[in-house]
């Protein structure tokens, strides 16, 4: 059965997506919502700068949700709740690496509402969160028993990352240490990390406190550093790192973390990627321990990166590789622990009846 996807945004997870479903044997591209009107009327091929789709873009809402499709891959920056909503209600499931990981007691019953009514289903995918955070974890954490702690943590060189504005002006990169100690980011991450603490913890069984924990660190910059952002100076923030951790009488059993440089050096004493270099790390602690490096999911340069990230694309290959799954699941919010095992497919020469 083929499954008729409609990409929401085109920024770098958009663009990876359209990719995606392009290669996918299960999907079709059939429609293209983009912000900017400079899009508009484009070939979703020329935006992502492959052959011709056929598929044109548009920033007209009601045009895309009167199209005959099964799912929507909702990807821009943040996610708007009304519109999650009204692409629901018209009887599309959506799969997005923006939220909706896990609700456990949070207040979704709108969300729910609108699976309802339309007949279809919304699930929370991603990288981190949405895989790294929780996915992965419970998967490893099957090798052990009695487990103490699960951690999760991320070492990430953000000047391969393509975003100038995010990075500036919401990451708060450059910026004073007060400003950066005084943005919204911990509160803005938090909540999807919650959630990944949120589904592990009930899974696992542990019985977490209600209140979790949150910290912010900043490291200023020693030394003038090229950034996207233009030269980040000496006194300015250059690196960050922030931790979410749910306690079980006040001591930390899960710990999910973000560890952002702006390169590689130049930074506070105490401040480094360490010889792992840039990674993802999943560490479960119980009888025996284990602990899992993800690599090449970062680029190999800063150029490579601002081209083709590879933790955009695999972020935005997370969700397209579940949509199949979440068109066939039961109306409603639904986790990974919903769904059954998603992967990825075969190379076309590689695959049944594609010699």
């Amino acid at each position: 059965m083929t499954y008729r996807v409609i990409q929401w945004a085109t920024g770098g997870v958009g663009r990876a997506a359209i990719e995606g479903v392009a290669s996918h044997p299960e999907l079709e591209l059939v429609g293209v919502w983009v912000h900017s009107q400079e899009k508009v009327g484009k070939d979703a091929g020329d935006i992502v700068g492959c052959a011709a789709l056929g598929v044109k873009a548009t920033n007209d809402m009601d045009e895309l949700l009167a199209l005959d499709a099964d799912c929507v891959l909702y990807s821009p920056i943040m996610a708007d709740r009304d519109e999650v909503i009204r692409i629901l209600e018209s009887g599309k499931n959506i799969v997005t690496p923006l939220n909706w990981f896990y609700r456990g007691g949070r207040d979704w019953g709108d969300v729910e509402k609108a699976c309802l009514k339309g007949g279809v289903t919304l699930h929370g995918t991603g990288i981190h969160p949405g895989g790294i955070t929780e996915r992965f974890p419970l998967m490893i954490s099957a090798l052990s028993r009695e487990v103490t702690h699960v951690r999760a943590e991320e070492w990430s060189d953000i000047r391969t990352y393509g975003a100038p504005f995010v990075i500036g002006e919401i990451m708060m990169f450059g910026k004073t240490p007060d400003e950066a100690r005084g943005s919204s980011m911990a509160q803005m991450m938090g909540d999807g990390f919650c959630q990944s603490i949120d589904m592990v913890a009930a899974e696992m069984g542990f019985d977490l406190d209600e209140e979790k924990k949150t910290t912010h660190e900043v490291s200023a910059a020693a030394k003038p550093i090229d950034s996207p952002i233009g030269v980040i100076e000496p006194g300015r923030v250059a690196a960050q790192r922030f931790c979410w951790q749910g306690l079980v009488r006040g001591e930390p059993v899960i710990s999910v973390r973000t560890n952002w440089f702006m390169g590689e050096d130049g930074f506070e004493s105490g401040w480094s990627f360490g010889p792992g270099g840039e990674r993802f790390e999943v560490e479960v602690e119980g009888d025996p321990s284990s602990l899992v490096t993800f690599k090449r999911l970062h680029p190999e340069s800063i150029e490579a990166g601002l081209k083709r990230n590879p933790g955009i694309v695999a972020t935005a290959v997370h969700g397209v590789s579940a949509i199949p799954a979440v068109c066939r699941a039961e109306p409603g919010i639904k986790s990974y622990l919903d769904l059954p095992l998603v992967s990825g497919r075969a190379a076309p020469g590689l695959s049944r009846g594609r010699r």
